[in-house]
């Protein structure tokens, strides 16, 4: 688990598609994403302005579904 006063994630490597990917669980709403090789290489080499934008939780957070 990672977690901070913001937020609380379930973090694991899942196994059961083509290759290993990581499984996201957000703790508050039950949440799963799956991120693979090149999603999670693409967040590592995200420039910083750019993550502050994924970062801002109005953008699509706190939206009606």
């Amino acid at each position: 688990m990672v977690h901070n006063e913001f937020a609380q994630v379930a973090v694991a490597v899942d196994a059961t598609a083509n290759g290993p990917r990581l499984r996201l669980r957000d703790l508050k709403t039950g949440r799963i994403r799956f991120l693979d090789a090149l999603e999670l290489e693409t967040l590592v080499w995200l420039p910083a302005e750019r993550m502050e934008l994924l970062l801002d939780p109005s953008a699509d957070r706190w939206r009606d579904a």
